[in-house]
């Protein structure tokens, strides 16, 4: 009884350790799938870091932001610009399975012997990836323009880590709605969702230069919270206002995304489960 239970047990352990193996090798061929069309389609890989750029530069050199800051205004805006640069990759996000699925990618995917969220594991790998390169290019921007950190590489890096946590929340929202959409067309739609948003913060403002009612909205957007974080970290002005989300940023920049997350991956999950249903 005792030997056969051990084998047994041996055998489970070998099947298990196979398909984590297996899992992991799938996922990564689709990671470099999706890494592969950067080199295909440089256009839109340059578009998507420019884009932000452009943005932070519109906002120091013409149309003026953080206002309402003791302070270096740039230093208050970069932040907020790094978090917005999170939010924005939704779109990207959705356009990319969308048209997959459009074309029949994602059907044939799922007909091959793969693991079967390899597809998701690589579009998120890949995204994030993106990210991270997005955020190195935005910060040197500030760097260029006048914007700081003063608190360390430690405190950088925790930084940089709630940004991240903000985009794979954001990806994962973006993996669900595309395959609601099932079309490229229907981006459009969400990119008017997306704007109001993401400006409904205090990316380029403080709350305390807005009316209160406005203010004490804009503070408990989960974008507020992972950019009144990271200036923290950061050392950067804030513009605080006392209130317990400006108190708790930390705390909230952590708790937000993780809800999304919560919330979302196993919406995406079933629905990619679903697709031919």
């Amino acid at each position: 009884m005792d030997a056969t239970t051990s084998t047994t047990s041996t055998t489970s352990t070998g099947q298990g350790g196979g398909r984590l193996r297996w899992a992991l090798a799938d996922s990564w061929t689709m990671t470099r799938r999706e890494l592969a069309h950067w080199a295909r389609q440089p256009v839109e890989v340059l578009v998507g870091l420019v884009f932000p750029v452009m943005l932070l530069l519109m906002f120091t050199y013409l149309v003026g932001g953080g206002r309402g800051v003791d302070g270096d205004p740039t230093e208050y805006l970069v932040p907020g610009m790094l978090a917005l640069t999170m939010a924005f990759g939704l779109e990207s996000t959705m356009l990319a399975v969308t048209q997959d699925l459009g074309k029949g990618v994602i059907d044939r995917f799922r007909s091959m012997p793969m693991a079967p969220g390899a597809v998701l594991v690589g579009r998120s790998a890949a995204d994030m990836l993106q990210s991270a390169a997005a955020l190195a290019v935005m910060a040197g921007v500030g760097y260029a323009v006048g914007w700081r950190w003063h608190n360390g590489a430690a405190a950088a890096l925790a930084a940089v880590g709630l940004l991240l946590l903000l985009r794979f929340a954001m990806l994962w929202v973006g993996i669900h709605l595309a395959m609601v959409a099932g079309r490229p067309e229907l981006v459009q739609a969400v990119q008017i969702l997306v704007w109001p948003v993401a400006f409904l913060s205090n990316v380029f403002a403080t709350p305390a230069s807005m009316p209160g009612w406005l203010g004490a909205v804009v503070e408990w957007n989960p974008m507020s919270a992972t950019a009144t974080a990271v200036r923290e970290l950061f050392g950067n002005p804030g513009g605080a206002t006392g209130s317990w989300a400006a108190e708790h940023a930390q705390l909230l920049a952590v708790l937000w995304p993780v809800a999304i997350i919560a919330v979302f991956f196993p919406l995406a999950v079933r629905k990619f489960a679903r697709l031919d249903r």
